[in-house]
């Protein structure tokens, strides 16, 4: 049971790169919840190669976990991969949080496909994630 935490953390960190990399291949469907949007109108447009990034980084978060929880050796010291694992959970739970008007439980712009999602979806997995990352740098003991 104690590998079960690391591994569906894993899994679900690979599975939000693979969505991702699909994105950034079919970038119109699903567009109008990816991201924060006014009026219709998205405030921003990702370009392919940002959301390839995107991916690339959620694979360097299950990376960090399975090496947090000794899993995979990757030649840094476990103080270190726990305390970056302390940060990872400190960001996902700040994404949760929001910053008060497009993003997050307490943002004020609401009524979009994407605010809907976030409130139902992006929020409370990234709070969830919080929590599990948490527990697995908890875990190393340091």
């Amino acid at each position: 049971m104690k590998n079960f935490l690391p591994w569906l953390l894993i899994a679900i960190f690979a599975a939000l790169a693979v969505w991702h990399f699909r994105m950034a291949l079919l970038p119109t469907q699903g567009a109008s919840g990816a991201v924060p949007s006014v009026d219709g109108k998205p405030l921003f447009v990702p370009s392919p190669a940002s959301t390839v990034a995107v991916g690339m980084v959620l694979l360097l978060f299950a990376v960090l976990v399975a090496a947090t929880a000794g899993l995979v050796q990757v030649g840094i010291p476990v103080r270190l991969l726990a305390w970056m694992s302390w940060a990872l959970a400190l960001g996902l739970l700040a994404r949760a949080v929001g910053e008060f008007r497009y993003v997050g439980f307490f943002k004020r712009v609401r009524g979009s496909r994407f605010a809907t999602l976030d409130t139902w979806v992006y929020s409370p997995l990234c709070l969830l994630l919080a929590a599990g990352v948490a527990l697995v740098a908890y875990s190393t003991g340091v």
